[in-house]
């Protein structure tokens, strides 16, 4: 399994709805990082605080600066240490990274998928909070 290249597309592929925040980190938000809770409405997030729309993406995501013009994009995460739980547990399984054809996966790791997982479980150790 390779290294995460911040590709970014476990973030654009699920920053428009398809993830949630528990109601404790919409909590601290609120008291710790308005900047953050403005684009919480009813409990869900990534809403435009002005219209209260639903965001199609992350407001966090960013593309970050190249050293190179024919460089790849790379993306970082505005709220990295606050992000919602949710994203620090992506991915969570080789399924799921197959599926969302994610770049860290080699083919070595689909010919063991189950030595896969352990390894994926060992790189995600310190975002999982368990």
């Amino acid at each position: 399994m390779k290294e995460c290249n911040q590709c970014g597309k476990c973030c654009i592929k699920y920053g428009g709805g398809d993830i949630a925040a528990t109601q404790e980190e919409i909590e601290l938000w609120e008291l710790f990082n308005p900047e953050i809770f403005e684009f919480v409405k009813n409990g869900e997030i990534w809403f435009e605080p002005t219209t209260g729309k639903r965001l199609s993406r992350c407001p966090f995501l960013e593309i970050a600066p190249k050293d190179n013009a024919n460089d790849n994009d790379k993306y970082t995460c505005k709220i990295y240490l606050d992000r919602p739980e949710d994203c620090r547990h992506y991915p969570s399984l080789i399924s799921e990274m197959v599926r969302d054809e994610c770049e860290m996966i080699e083919i070595v790791d689909l010919e063991n998928p189950k030595k896969a997982q352990q390894r994926l479980d060992l790189l995600m150790k310190s975002s999982r909070y368990v």
